[in-house]
């Protein structure tokens, strides 16, 4: 087991060559980009190549694509992502070696120890867009923090960003309780809500989860919680921490939108009030109503860092949303195709309420459900919210971590949905669904890609024909 005294940037170099099992991760690339710059020697493997991999290349990482068990025996670190196996090949000639290896969120725990203010995102939606909101504020505030982040933020040129301060501010997510490995200074929980039920089994564990993660907060130590959240508020009572509020409904939060109002695009603009008195007027340049609850959470934040809220504007005013966040791709013939990671029924309802104030003629949306047991659990809730869209194509269930033990299927979604009275149709190749839209698909309409898995390269197949 890796050396539990690791809170120092000199104790971690003490391991001089780490050697990184997926380092081709959204969070292992950011890891092992944060050990380069801590001076460390860092290699790695991963069974494709990438544009996070071609990266890592380019700064002078090794990444070999493939197993390389060479690599792992001059190492004296192994660090792993949770997708691998135990009987990875890497990962038993580490084990065979006697070599010190440790699963990804718990070195990232590490990582949060080092530096002296750990700033987590929180909640089971948002993050990602949130993270990058409060990464943009402390950028342009000039506090130079690092920052790792689930997706590809174009402002910072990739998923990780190596500051030389004390700020650390990254994505905390609740799945198997990684969050709890954390030690955070200061926390944002956007929502709690009903998901990885295949592990938490039901939201009062989920509940549990996050109560036990603000728990680890220090007492000078902040928590921003969404007011507009009854299981949020529950968790006042978990911390010793200042707590401060954001919500749009609640009026008794201490950071609240007034005079919400949106443009041709879907952008919002709204008035924020800070307890009760009027703080500034507010422009996003991304859609959805959920990104000003979003927006609020960041503000509360950066407020409480002491970062002017005229920076705080700004930086709002230019971030246009992190890689697959309601992503436009591209369009012709005067449809426009867009891409949303959405994969749990409550983001889809975010998406689809987004979409609707946008001026278009159709949708066309395809969707690709993530995981047979998030498929199986919320099957009606996935089949209601689809329903908000004109046209409906559902592609199989993206696998990911698991085998189909549930005895599920998109064409039981297909059913569902079609129960409804609403139609919807079950298409397998991506070449078929390319082909079917861009047969039918017509000026003015708008095409959608929903899901966390590969449908996303949907949309980039339409432009190419």
């Amino acid at each position: 087991m890796i050396n539990s005294n690791i809170n120092t940037i000199e104790n971690l170099k003490k391991y001089k060559h780490i050697h990184m099992i997926g380092i081709g991760g959204i969070s292992m690339s950011g890891i092992a980009e944060i050990l380069h710059n801590f001076g460390i020697f860092v290699t790695g493997s991963d069974c494709t190549r990438s544009k996070i991999t071609d990266r890592l290349s380019s700064r002078g990482i090794f990444v070999s694509i493939g197993h390389e068990t060479n690599l792992v025996k001059k190492a004296d670190l192994v660090v792993y992502s949770a997708a691998v196996k135990q009987n990875d090949p890497e990962l038993i000639e580490a084990k065979n070696n006697n070599i010190k290896v440790i699963e990804r969120c718990d070195f990232v725990g590490y990582l949060t120890r080092i530096y002296k203010d750990t700033i987590g995102i929180a909640g089971t939606h948002g993050k990602t867009t949130t993270t990058s909101m409060v990464s943009l504020c402390f950028l342009e505030a000039g506090l130079d923090p690092t920052i790792q982040v689930g997706a590809i933020l174009k402002e910072i040129n990739g998923n990780n960003r190596v500051g030389n301060s004390d700020y650390f501010i990254l994505e905390s997510c609740e799945y198997v309780e990684s969050f709890l490995k954390f030690s955070p200074k200061s926390t944002i929980v956007l929502n709690i809500d009903n998901d990885h039920l295949d592990y938490f089994k039901n939201i009062e564990n989920i509940k549990k989860a996050f109560s036990k993660y603000v728990a680890l907060l220090p007492y000078d130590g902040l928590l921003v919680i969404n007011a507009d959240d009854q299981n949020c508020l529950e968790l006042r009572s978990s911390t010793e921490a200042k707590v401060i509020t954001f919500a749009i409904n609640n009026e008794k939060a201490n950071f609240v939108a007034r005079n919400i109002n949106f443009d041709i695009n879907g952008y919002y603009k709204f008035d924020v009030y800070y307890n009760n008195n009027y703080f500034a007027e507010i422009k996003l340049s991304v859609p959805g109503l959920h990104n000003v609850l979003n927006a609020l959470a960041c503000i509360a934040l950066c407020s409480a860092y002491g970062i002017n809220k005229y920076i705080i504007k700004s930086a709002l005013l230019k971030f246009t949303g992190a890689n697959r966040r309601f992503e436009l791709v591209g369009s012709y013939q005067n449809i426009s195709i867009y891409d949303d990671y959405a994969h749990h029924p409550r983001e889809i309802l975010a998406t689809a309420n987004a979409l609707k104030n946008k001026k278009y003629r159709q949708s066309w949306v395809v969707f690709q459900p993530h995981t047979y047991s998030r498929t199986k659990l919320l099957l009606d809730d996935f089949a209601n919210v689809l329903t908000n869209f004109d046209n409906i194509i559902i592609t199989d269930i993206y696998a990911a971590r698991e085998t189909n033990t549930y005895n599920i299927s998109s064409k039981d979604l297909v059913d569902k949905i079609n129960l409804l009275g609403k139609d919807a149709i079950y298409i397998s190749n991506f070449d078929d669904i390319t082909k079917y839209i861009k047969e039918r698909a017509c000026p003015n309409d708008i095409i959608l890609t929903i899901g966390a898995g590969t449908v996303t390269e949907i949309g980039r197949k339409i432009l190419k024909q």
